[in-house]
């Protein structure tokens, strides 16, 4: 799988995101997903709508994936916005 065509299904899955997804050998990618969705929920709950946004790409042909889910504010306030 490439990293635009779990890109573009997270974007599909959460309107507004913005999404970086990176690999080195396109099975184990890291994905920096920024979102209004986020707001009030906790990192796993976070990770869960990603992970449901990809169905059963993880754990298929995405072996691993690794996440940093903040929401807009919290992204700003890194002072990466």
């Amino acid at each position: 799988m490439l990293p635009e065509q779990i890109t573009r299904r997270i974007e599909a899955a959460l309107p507004g995101a913005t999404v970086r997804v990176a690999s080195d050998d396109g099975v184990h990618f890291a994905a920096l997903v920024v979102a209004p969705q986020f707001e009030g929920l906790r990192p796993i709950a976070r990770h869960q709508l990603v992970y449901r946004a990809l169905g059963g790409a993880v754990g298929g042909p995405i072996h691993a994936l690794s996440l940093d889910t903040p929401t807009p504010g919290e992204w700003a306030r890194r002072g990466a916005g």
